[in-house]
């Protein structure tokens, strides 16, 4: 998989690049693996923009991850897909030999991506995942980006003709045999959205009906 720069960002030209590419693409649909790659260039190019010293291999290989949780292989699992995903990197960057310190950047970058006001403090990788997601996904910060850099990116990584109904979708039928693990975060309106029948955790209620007496 080979693009020309965008802005000043491409994908590494690395082995560790080279092999998280081949694992992605053998594991996520064309949907997923395609909007990994546009995380990772939204994210880039805004972080050479904000002048941020991150690690593009790093913030490739969590680009890549991110949504690895949703894919059939966690079809029976019951943690947040994001931890799913984030051990998915965990275990492939050990088996590379990569350091415990930028393990754990890659997986928190991963196990955050999906919870705003958090991330965008943390290491630069990191910030720049939830960033590159929120930008493909709702498409926040999306005036931030030139013409030329959004068909750019686009031109190189297809965004499908519906894709906004196919990623709810996949993100409907990663989580929906794990109900429970949405809670805390926006992932319950994808099941609220996709399952008349599915009922959100109330906080409040949960305090109420505690064992406690005052």
């Amino acid at each position: 998989m080979v693009a020309n720069d965008i802005s000043d960002v491409r994908i590494p030209d690395s082995k560790l690049a080279r092999e998280v590419t081949r694992f992605i693409r053998d594991t996520e649909s064309d949907l997923l693996f395609h909007h990994s790659v546009r995380v990772y260039f939204w994210g880039a190019i805004a972080g050479t923009r904000r002048r941020m010293s991150f690690d593009p291999e790093l913030l490739y290989t969590a680009s890549m991850f991110h949504d690895v949780g949703l894919t059939a292989t966690y079809k029976n699992s019951q943690l947040r897909f994001e931890v799913d995903g984030a051990n998915a990197a965990r275990d492939f960057l050990r088996a590379q030999g990569i350091s415990e310190g930028d393990i754990e950047t890659v997986w928190n970058a991963v196990a955050l991506h999906t919870t705003p006001g958090i991330p965008e403090f943390m290491r630069p990788e990191i910030a720049l995942v939830q960033a590159g997601a929120g930008m493909d996904v709702a498409g926040r910060g999306y005036d931030q980006f030139t013409d030329g850099e959004r068909d750019a990116v686009i031109a190189a990584f297809p965004r499908e003709a519906d894709f906004k109904h196919g990623i709810i979708d996949a993100f409907y039928e990663g989580m929906k045999h794990r109900p429970n693990s949405t809670f805390g975060t926006f992932n319950d309106d994808f099941l609220a959205a996709k399952d008349p029948a599915f009922q959100r955790v109330d906080m409040c209620s949960v305090i109420l009906a505690s064992p406690w007496t005052r």
